[in-house]
């Protein structure tokens, strides 16, 4: 391991070496998971850990997690909106009450006029700043919303599909760019430029360049591939909120080893998802690692399309009854939960689910034989997985033990790996796609904090793509009917015994290969204080401090 990280080490020197802190700055410098600085212009890519860092950096949403505690699960809170309620006549119908006094970091105002525009640049093919690239991590994500209408200044009225409680939650996932600083970047664009769709594309390349949103980070240097610079909003609405350290880098790290080795250097002062087997190593030099359970599940997604060897139950049971979840959470030095649902037991959602996943693998050959599997007859399957990514936790070595682990039970696993932010735009491509190359499952972590998230883009018949993310194609009139009972029930304590139901079937039906949740692990420099993790996926850099 040693001489790994210093190998490690040395092939991060050239771009570490100008990370110093300037005289005077405390500067904090993260290394993460990610192979490339996620997306700026207001829709990131790489999945949460785009939203994460530079989603819920640069930019507000509607609606905000609240990130203060370590103790209780992250709920809704007021962001650019105070209050909002459904028309109880028309449930379609939503008004949102804004905040005022709220600038961009341009200076601009923002209002409902900027709603309804962000809402525009993501579901308006005629409006003049739609956004191809930014559709699909954000309709996706809110599948239901059609339209925004500005009622007065500070007041929008959000218009759905069909009654969705879910909506609120749904509308974290669209963060406000400022409309006046893509109209300038718009006006800069050469008249030689006449094709329109060619001038708004060149004008959100300068707006990602020079990003503009309402939150307490503001861009301060971006160099693609290399690093982002963020600097403290100010000015930021939330005082409390306003960032105690001056300057924070980003930088891509996709390699367990080098970001573990930079941190040991101290090229870095915080390590996303550190190496598992330099964890004693860490501690021993100081370093703190933290660790809390998060609403995010580490699984296989199985294709049930015609054709699919998961189309007989037997077989997606018996891959849930093979795999030694206690072995896993070793080799990943205890930093994981064994996940036995998409929720834990004890949560609202839970259900008590009839079918039990554990390790048994008596039971599951005997599911396997019944099957017409043997050792002599194995059931190949081909999984796509990546090697690195947000939330992916340690994806190779993780998919090598199951590879391992479930040849004991009669089957043959094909690991396709291919680049995280690749594989996180297959899936929402689906396993008929020719970028699934044939592959019957596919591993992409997900967040579970919401029942959008957690349960109904994956069994909803409406979110086989490419809506969202169905990605195997799950066709089940009684998903359907439980998913528009839990969707259209607004009281809370009734839509939690809905998703009760749905979370039951889902395990019953046995749609995934349930492995861990992530426990979203992080080394840290002992100059860093007032760190919170919380139990959530994203996390709140404004209380840090850096001595």
């Amino acid at each position: 391991m040693k001489t790994r990280v210093l190998a490690a080490a040395a092939l991060g020197v050239g771009l570490l070496a100008a990370l110093q802190p300037a005289v005077g700055q405390t500067v904090l410098r993260i290394g993460m998971t990610a192979a490339d600085i996620p997306r700026t212009l207001g829709q990131p890519d790489q999945g949460f850990e785009g939203n994460r860092f530079t989603g819920l950096t640069m930019y507000d949403a509607l609606v905000l997690w609240d990130l203060s505690s370590a103790e209780k699960p992250s709920v809704l809170v007021p962001g650019l909106a105070t209050e909002w309620s459904a028309d109880a006549a028309d449930r379609t119908k939503w008004t949102f009450k804004l905040r005022s006094g709220v600038r961009f970091h341009d200076g601009s105002a923002f209002d409902a006029d900027a709603i309804v525009w962000n809402v525009r640049k993501v579901l308006d093919k005629e409006a003049p700043h739609f956004d191809a690239s930014q559709v699909g991590v954000t309709a996706s994500r809110m599948p239901t919303l059609r339209s925004a209408r500005k009622i007065d200044a500070l007041t929008v009225e959000l218009t759905t599909s069909e009654p969705d409680s879910f909506l609120p939650i749904n509308l974290t996932n669209l963060f406000i760019a400022s409309p006046a600083h893509w109209a300038a970047k718009l006006a800069a664009v050469p008249a030689s430029v006449t094709d329109a769709g060619e001038r708004a594309k060149q004008a959100w390349t300068a707006f990602a360049a020079d990003a503009s949103g309402t939150g307490p980070w503001k861009m301060a240097r971006f160099v693609p591939r290399e690093r982002l610079e963020l600097v403290k909003n100010d000015a930021y609405w939330n005082a409390a909120r306003v960032p105690k350290v001056d300057r924070m880098v980003l930088l891509p790290m996709p390699e367990a080893n080098a970001r573990t080795a930079a941190l040991l250097a101290g090229q870095i002062d915080w390590a996303e998802a550190p190496s598992p087997d330099a964890v004693a190593q860490i501690k021993s030099r100081g370093f703190q690692i933290y660790a809390n359970q998060q609403p995010h599940v580490w699984p296989w997604q199985f294709s049930m399309i015609e054709g699919s060897p998961w189309t007989d139950k037997r077989v997606r049971q018996a891959a849930n009854l093979c795999v030694n979840r206690t072995d896993m959470k070793q080799l990943l030095g205890g930093l994981m939960a064994e996940a036995v649902g998409s929720v834990p037991p004890g949560h609202p959602w839970w259900g008590n689910p009839e079918f039990k996943i554990g390790y048994r693998p008596d039971e599951a050959k005997r599911m396997m034989a019944a099957a017409g599997h043997s050792a002599q007859k194995p059931l190949k399957v081909k999984i796509q997985v990546s090697a690195s990514g947000s939330g992916q936790m340690q994806p190779l070595p993780m998919n090598e033990y199951l590879q391992q682990a479930l040849r004991e039970c009669y089957f043959d696993v094909e690991l396709d790996v291919i680049e995280w932010n690749t594989l996180f735009t297959n899936w929402r491509l689906g396993a008929k796609d020719a970028s699934a190359r044939g592959a019957h499952a596919t591993n992409v972590s997900f967040a579970a904090m919401d029942p959008f998230f957690a349960f109904v883009r994956f069994v909803e018949s409406k979110m086989a793509p490419p809506v969202s993310n169905n990605w195997g194609f799950v066709n089940d009139p009684e998903f359907d009917r439980l998913v528009a009972k839990a969707r259209t029930t607004f009281d809370a304590a009734g839509r939690d015994a809905a998703l009760a139901e749905l979370h039951k079937r889902i395990v019953d039906e046995t749609v995934f290969l349930w492995v861990a949740h992530d426990v979203g692990p992080r080394a840290m420099s002992p100059k860093i204080k007032g760190f919170v993790p919380p139990q959530s996926w994203f996390v709140d850099f404004s209380p840090i401090t850096m001595n």
